[in-house]
């Protein structure tokens, strides 16, 4: 009876209708954006929508010209959100195989207090981070951003590594062993590319987080160290938005994630189901 329930045309049809309004309600702003980031002032400040136009470039030109100039942020986006996540990724994979394996009584405790300080809020860290780092030079640089990246990619990483080793059948390492490999072998040479699938999604997530982090970059960056994100405050000033202008930044902004999600989306999807469920 269920499955006539579930498979009922009705049933398909609203699942249809539900999955066509979420689908437009994610495309629809990024359309409306992609458009008004190619659109003339003149035909941005109007009252009614304007769709017939002539496509300019102007407004990603101003951005990249003068002294206010977004190339030296995108340089600073990248660095951080690359460097945090190779870091992040490369301890959680040593980390997360390691508690994995790990036997012992407190195994769950640490596992639930590691994604326990990723679940706190930014906003409750970022006062005794700043105070942190302004003792020891942290502030206005790149390596604080990276720092405090990692407060919150790593214990993420470590917990979803960890569950993707946990689907690694002990038989492959032990495989790997009985022909001659040491542990760190069979680690390195087995274990590891068979996870490949989930180091990859944990990379993916560290890298969207690091990249609009907008908290952590207008807490402790500064002049020197500012961020993509933090560039689109200079456009909304007194005197008005610069739509245009605000929409080709965004652009700027979403465009390197979505090409990142596309070229790793078998992976990724792999990757997530792979950890969705452990044994432990």
């Amino acid at each position: 009876m269920s499955n006539t329930i579930m498979t009922s045309p009705r049933t398909r049809r609203v699942a249809s209708g539900l999955a066509i309004v979420a689908v437009l309600w994610s495309v629809i702003p990024l359309i409306w954006m992609l458009i008004t980031a190619f659109k003339p002032q003149n035909a941005i400040r109007t009252s009614t929508p304007e769709f017939l136009f002539a496509p300019t470039l102007v407004n990603f030109q101003n951005l990249f010209s003068g002294g206010n100039s977004v190339g030296p942020f995108i340089v600073n986006s990248v660095i951080v959100s690359v460097v945090s996540t190779i870091i992040a990724v490369g301890l959680g994979v040593v980390a997360g195989y390691g508690l994995c394996h790990w036997k012992s009584r407190g195994k769950k405790d640490l596992a639930f207090w590691i994604i326990s300080t990723r679940m706190a809020p930014i906003a409750a860290v970022i006062v005794p981070l700043f105070v942190m780092f302004r003792q020891v030079g942290l502030i206005d640089n790149l390596l604080g951003l990276i720092v405090a990246y990692l407060t919150f990619n790593l214990p993420f990483a470590i917990w979803l590594m960890s569950a993707f080793f946990a689907e690694v059948p002990p038989s492959l390492q032990e495989a790997a062993q009985i022909d001659g490999c040491n542990k760190w072998q069979a680690f390195r040479l087995v274990v590891v590319p068979t996870t490949i699938p989930g180091i990859i999604a944990t990379a993916v997530l560290c890298l969207v987080f690091a990249w609009n982090d907008y908290a952590f970059a207008s807490s402790f960056a500064g002049p020197s160290s500012q961020t993509l994100p933090m560039t689109a405050g200079s456009l909304i000033t007194q005197t008005g938005v610069d739509w245009g202008q605000l929409c080709a930044l965004g652009l700027i902004t979403v465009l390197p994630m979505i090409v990142v999600g596309l070229a790793v989306r078998k992976h990724l999807a792999t990757g997530l189901s792979m950890g969705a469920v452990t044994g432990e």
